[in-house]
């Protein structure tokens, strides 16, 4: 379960010196609690199209796909808005790092909703 084993996984992949965790970790717990927002959201419009497909309508579809897009769209911002904090606490590389291996958990995890998620029937 990477959704639970995410911070262990930063932790052992991005170098923190004792001062620079300090600081770091407590802005990384507010950027995950407005990014499980964002994904709760995401797993909300899966469950939907889960209990409706076999019944979906094109407008509910259309509705769905944009709700989605939305989400992403705020991912991305949330994502912006939290590089300066970081930036604050840690070095420019360091965040990168960090912004890197924090896609790619989250894109395992969609890639694991994905999987399970068959694709609407025309």
């Amino acid at each position: 379960n990477i959704r639970a084993d995410k911070k262990k996984i930063v932790a052992a992949n991005v170098p923190l010196t004792e001062d620079q965790a300090t600081k770091f970790w407590p802005i990384y717990d507010e950027y995950v609690a407005e990014m499980t927002k964002h994904n709760d959201e995401f797993y909300s419009v899966i469950r939907d199209y889960a209990a409706n497909q076999k019944t979906i309508t094109d407008d509910k579809a259309s509705g769905m796909i944009k709700r989605w897009a939305e989400i992403q769209i705020g991912q991305a911002q949330t994502r912006q808005k939290y590089i300066p904090l970081f930036e604050k606490v840690i070095p420019g590389k360091t965040v990168a790092l960090f912004f890197q291996i924090d896609r790619r958990l989250y894109l395992v995890l969609d890639l694991q909703v994905a999987s399970e998620i068959p694709l609407i029937v025309r």
